[in-house]
């Protein structure tokens, strides 16, 4: 096995294919090398495609040999996360009640992945449905932390993270509906950005089609290069998703040399309501004033709001009942207490409830545009807290109580609501060696501006090359 190939970025490995110093099938049987020994000890894969992906990267090399046009990502292995349909390979959703589904098409994320050349490894694991903030279903063991493996990578892209961060992929692919990239992100110590609100279209999957209010695909990486490379690839306008953005996307790539001198950053530790733990502010903090190192302006914006989780339950779970209600007749025993949770709640949410809600979503959103008339870009901590053990969710953070179900992640669902850009950039370790995340938060459309900055930080204070110990 090389390591030195399995933590290879997306751009070098792309370009060493391309210039014939690296095989597509060296990389791939490299990956597959990794998995057979790592993969059970952090379970982040669901399915493997060892066949499907052998073959493509055969294909890739001989399509190298001909000299034939190439794709941005051509060869490069990926992980897709299991919530993404996939023509001829299991799609579980995160679920027992689908563990033998094989769709008959692919997402609009897929199509494009595939278009760009990338070798599907597999697909990542994932809570029932992309329901919660950690990586548990009753499909097999937990996905685990490869930092610490009794602790959660966290979800609901757990499973893309930890391969990643445990050099298991090249990049992945994930999704998020209230922090299910950034979560992650933050606690396996990589990069991930969840897009703007329609950024990157979406469609299909198990279930009866609800409005996609708040989710988007997005890249998790460990680069800032490579989520920009991977984004462009995906994100653009398709019809067949009437909430995806009707312009296309521009250069993610063009301003990550750009630095900051002269962005107006803003400062946040809580939004005026979160519970978060002293040393995930001081890691924090210690960053975003980095960046006044840098030439930008960072001050303190004393930002108040009042806590729209209740407005965010009450969205997501209605959705999460008409997609999935109909499972709760026949497939009841085969449902995780997060999913019947989450089913049950959607189906009392009442018309008056959803009303609220969607007011509450607009005045966010209103709220975070006129903040941005004065900031380019806000900075919070992304968790609240490093990654915990499995299946003990913080109950007291920072001496306050919290709800175990959402406490630990007050910074990334307000986002999802208002459709903003965020990402969440690796800055630093807890006292027990876990990584923190800082949250990086921006405009609608301002993918670039966000991947600009972190690109600054990335080079600031370097995050790539440190490897957790299930590596």
């Amino acid at each position: 096995m090389s390591a030195e190939l399995a933590f290879m970025s997306a751009v070098e490995l792309a370009q060493a294919i391309c210039q014939k110093k690296v095989s597509s099938l060296e990389a791939t049987e490299n990956f597959y090398q990794r998995i057979d020994r790592l993969d059970p000890q952090l379970n982040p894969y669901l399915t493997l495609c060892r066949d499907q992906a052998l073959a493509e990267a055969r294909a890739a090399d001989e399509a190298v040999q001909r000299g034939s046009d190439l794709g941005p990502l051509h060869g490069v292995p990926i992980s897709i996360k299991d919530l993404e349909m996939t023509k001829g390979v299991t799609t579980t959703m995160g679920s027992a009640v689908f563990r033998d589904r094989i769709p008959d098409v692919d997402s609009i994320m897929v199509e494009r992945v595939k278009a760009s050349g990338a070798i599907m490894l597999g697909k990542t694991n994932t809570p029932e449905f992309g329901q919660s903030g950690t990586t548990e279903n009753k499909l097999g063991d937990d996905c685990r932390n490869p930092w610490d493996t009794t602790r959660t990578p966290g979800g609901s892209s757990g499973g893309a993270a930890a391969a990643l961060a445990a050099g298991l992929c090249t990049v992945s692919m994930g999704t998020d509906g209230g922090g299910s990239i950034r979560i992650p992100a933050s606690f396996c110590g990589v990069f991930g950005i969840k897009p703007t609100q329609g950024r990157v279209p979406r469609y299909g999957g198990y279930g009866r089609p609800s409005a996609n209010h708040f989710s988007q695909s997005g890249p998790i990486t460990r680069t800032v290069a490579d989520a920009a490379l991977l984004l462009q690839v995906v994100a653009g306008p398709d019809t067949r998703d009437v909430t995806s953005m009707r312009q296309p996307a521009p250069d993610f790539s063009a301003g990550l040399e750009a630095g900051v001198k002269g962005l107006r950053l803003a400062w946040s530790s809580d939004f005026g309501y979160a519970a978060v733990d002293p040393g995930v502010i001081e890691v924090t903090k210690r960053a975003a004033l980095l960046f006044a190192e840098m030439g930008a302006t960072v001050e303190d914006a004393n930002l108040k709001m009042e806590d729209p989780f209740e407005a965010f339950w009450n969205i997501f779970s209605t959705a999460a009942y008409t997609s999935y209600g109909h499972l709760l007749e026949e497939h009841r025993n085969d449902l995780s207490d997060i999913g019947l949770m989450s089913i049950k709640h959607g189906r009392e949410t009442t018309g008056a409830d959803m009303s609220r809600a969607i007011y509450e979503v607009d005045r966010l959103g209103r709220r975070m545009e006129e903040f941005f008339d004065d900031y380019d870009l806000l900075l919070t901590p992304t968790m609240a807290v490093p990654a915990f053990p499995i299946d003990q969710r913080p109950s007291i953070i920072g001496g306050r109580e919290v709800d175990p179900f959402w406490g630990f992640l007050p910074f990334t669902y307000p986002i999802n609501m208002s459709g903003r850009v965020a990402a969440s950039v690796p800055c630093g370790y807890s006292a027990e060696g876990m990584p923190i995340g800082l949250h990086i938060i921006g405009p609608r459309g301002s993918e670039a501006k966000v991947l600009q900055a972190s690109a600054a930080f990335e080079r600031a204070q370097p995050w790539d090359g440190k490897r957790p110990g299930v590596s």
